[in-house]
């Protein structure tokens, strides 16, 4: 362990300790204060922020797409890649106050494979029950790390269900990539009973439980899964929010949990569940949306002042997705995202 130095945060006024071999954002996470952030790993931008003291700071590595050159030497740095070598004052430029203070203890553990069924041809649905500890707290919409076996690396994924509903268990829709570490192990390795570590909960993809607004949910790809969470939890609980959920695919074999999101619009008041193919097949006997599903999105909301928007996906859509939905009303600060990115981008 290095030295430790002192970060407070503003305008939240919010302090802690981080030890030099820690990322600030680690550090915090260990001490229940829930930063924003999504990859962890310096390529989403969702934790940048400006540094108002101190100098003495070095970056793991990152993207310069999340942090460019001119931003860095501005004094922006991101809290996922920054250790603090002298004590700090931080401005939080995302942040939001019912989350920050809202945080749950980082916690590892051993979990058992239940389940591991594909769902489309790219994405499995993957189901794990705790060993050890007996819980693992985390909101509807965060996700676990698990490390892929036999290796010091690990890999993100949100969970699809419900926190307490089915006592340690964590469910997971997890896109398979040619190549992947995690994925060619998920693909030809992992079978029922095999133990996996995980740790977690981390993200920020949480309902803002004080707001009432309305709310749209944009998602594509592994993307599915937290905002499942998120509405499955809003059914279970009787939240009486309008919702609509767009969900964009590239032709009907990427479609997965369709049946189960139709059941949803019965137990949720108002909700909507609108599937959108961008390049259907020809044998797909399809009359649903067709296009881009931030084009599909436009052409049937109109105006959505007012609403939050929940996006969740790849970089491209989430990157289509925000400036698409302030033109048609929401404004930014409404407007939360958890880009999936990989390890290779």
């Amino acid at each position: 362990m290095g030295e430790k130095h002192v970060v407070r945060f503003e305008p939240v006024g919010i302090e802690i300790e981080v030890d030099e071999d820690q990322t600030i954002l680690r550090a915090a996470a260990e001490q229940g204060v829930q930063l924003m952030h999504g990859c962890k790993e310096g390529q989403c931008a969702a934790c940048k922020s400006f540094v108002l003291e101190g100098e003495d700071i070095e970056l793991d590595k990152y993207s310069t797409f999340a942090l460019p050159d001119y931003e860095k030497e501005e004094g922006s740095t991101l809290l996922c890649r920054a250790h603090a070598y002298e004590d700090l004052v931080i401005e939080l430029l995302n942040y939001d106050e019912e989350i920050i203070r809202s945080g749950l203890p980082l916690r590892k553990g051993v979990a058992e494979v239940v389940s591991n069924e594909p769902v489309t041809h790219d994405l499995r649905h993957l189901v794990l029950k705790l060993v050890e500890p007996a819980e693992i707290k985390f909101f509807p919409g965060q996700y676990l790390d698990i490390t892929v076996p036999d290796t010091e690396e690990s890999r993100s994924f949100s969970m699809a269900n419900v926190p307490d509903r089915d006592g340690g268990v964590f469910e997971f829709v997890i896109k398979v990539y040619p190549n992947g570490l995690f994925s060619e192990f998920l693909a030809t390795k992992v079978a029922v009973g095999d133990r996996l570590e995980v740790e977690g909960p981390f993200g920020t993809f949480t309902l803002r439980e004080s707001r009432t607004s309305p709310l749209v949910f944009v998602g594509g790809g592994a993307g599915m899964a937290p905002v499942l969470g998120l509405l499955r939890s809003m059914a279970d609980r009787g939240v009486d929010r309008q919702a609509v959920f767009y969900y964009g695919a590239r032709q009907r074999r990427d479609l997965c949990f369709e049946e189960e999101l139709r059941a949803l619009q019965a137990r949720l008041p108002g909700f909507r569940f609108v599937p959108a193919l961008s390049e259907p097949a020809d044998d797909d006997q399809w009359d649903g949306e067709v296009g881009m599903v931030t084009d599909v999105l436009a052409r049937r909301e109109p105006d959505l002042a007012g609403r939050d928007a929940y996006v969740c996906g790849p970089p491209p859509m989430v990157d289509a997705a925000i400036p698409a939905l302030t033109r048609l009303g929401v404004r930014e600060e409404n407007i939360f995202y958890d880009k999936f990115t990989t390890t290779g981008e």
